[in-house]
């Protein structure tokens, strides 16, 4: 159905897919918005692209709770209490911790100000000075100055590297405050990737955590950057480590789905080839996340990663049906892979989402064929 990429490729230049596909057996064309012959992602309960929520990639209603309640009275308190109260070798407690650097991140970004003016994230420097033992405060620190790194200094920049030295020190900080807790290494990850460990000093970090989590999914994807052909390894040294990770993976772990991170990863400059999403390696893969998904807990907090994921790989081949069975699963959240590297997420989503729909519709599906 090369009809179908040439109409993703025109839609992925600049303009918004919206309930704008006609529903056809054997092919799918554009029409007007409104037709009856449209296919509505609003019939399936999927929510509108402007209330979809870009800041998680599933639902943690006692973070957003905390969340918003920091944000709107920057006080810490109850973010320090979350946390105090969050297993600590979980991929729930990395996941907040993650969050409220964001926050404290994005906020600093939109009102940088002075000492004087409130400026955004204040919440956290104030933690961090009333309670400079606090083990979450001191996380959630190191990971602020992480992202800020990332965020507002350029790769290879003395400033990059200044603001990533702060952050190992910060993240040895956080160890010291809570030890066996395998989030303060998790960060520095991040740290090593940047400032380029060599390997046999990152494998040292990357035994640390092992210890510690040794199927924590989390840290398996941001160790999985660093042996990336874009970073520091190859091709191949990714493929091998996150193959290693699955074959090892315990009963019910999604680090059966690893792999898939590492195609994604090393995805072709072109990749709208219709061949290469029915590939062998593409194939194994997605079959390996979806193996994973269906053993992995209702409730693990890293599900929704690996079906976002999912929703990518299966909409680019053609498997429209089981891309339905992941987006209504995940739908209303859309802060994960590969959604977050847009400029618009929620953007980018719809579009998959759509096609998903319009797929799933011209092969004879509907809102009461999908199971829920």
């Amino acid at each position: 159905m090369e009809i179908l990429w040439f109409l993703f490729a025109v839609i992925m230049i600049g303009a918004v897919l919206g309930p704008v596909l006609l529903r056809r057996r054997g092919g799918i064309r554009q029409v007007a918005p409104g037709s009856p012959d449209a296919a509505d992602p609003a019939n399936y309960g999927f929510l509108r692209q402007e209330e979809l929520d870009i800041r998680m990639p599933g639902p943690d209603a006692d973070l957003l709770e905390v969340l918003d309640l920091v944000q709107r009275t920057q006080e810490w308190k109850a973010a320090s209490q979350l946390l105090a109260g969050t297993e600590t070798h979980g991929e729930r407690r990395w996941q907040r911790v993650q969050a409220f650097a964001g926050a404290a991140s994005l906020e600093l970004q939109q009102r940088p100000g002075g000492v004087s003016d409130n400026p955004g994230g204040q919440w956290l420097r104030v933690w961090r000075a009333e309670t400079p033992k606090d083990a979450g405060g001191a996380a959630v620190h190191a990971e602020f100055l992480v992202q800020q790194a990332w965020r507002t200094a350029a790769q290879g920049t003395d400033e990059f590297r200044i603001i990533l030295e702060e952050a190992k020190e910060a993240c040895a900080q956080a160890a010291l405050l809570s030890p066996g807790d395998p989030v303060p290494y998790i960060i520095e990850l991040s740290i090593a990737r940047g400032l380029a460990y060599p390997r046999e000093e990152f494998e040292q970090l990357w035994l640390k955590i092992l210890d510690r989590a040794p199927a924590h999914m989390g840290a398996h994807l941001a160790a999985l950057h660093y042996w990336c052909e874009k970073w520091h390894g190859s091709r191949d040294l990714a493929y091998g480590f996150a193959e290693a990770a699955a074959a090892r993976a315990p009963r019910g772990s999604l680090l059966a789905a690893l792999p898939l991170f590492g195609v994604y990863e090393h995805l072709p400059e072109v990749n709208l080839v219709r061949g290469f999403y029915e590939s062998e390696v593409v194939t194994k893969a997605v079959e390996g996340a979806l193996f994973a998904v269906h053993s992995a807990r209702a409730d693990d907090p890293m599900l929704a990663h690996v079906r976002h994921l999912l929703v990518f790989f299966l909409v680019r081949s053609q498997r429209w049906s089981e891309a339905m069975n992941q987006l209504v699963h995940v739908d209303g959240h859309v802060g994960a892979l590969p959604w977050t590297l847009s400029e618009d997420p929620a953007s980018d989503y719809a579009v998959y989402r759509a096609l998903a729909v319009a797929g799933y519709e011209a092969n004879g599906g509907s809102p009461a064929t999908l199971p829920h």
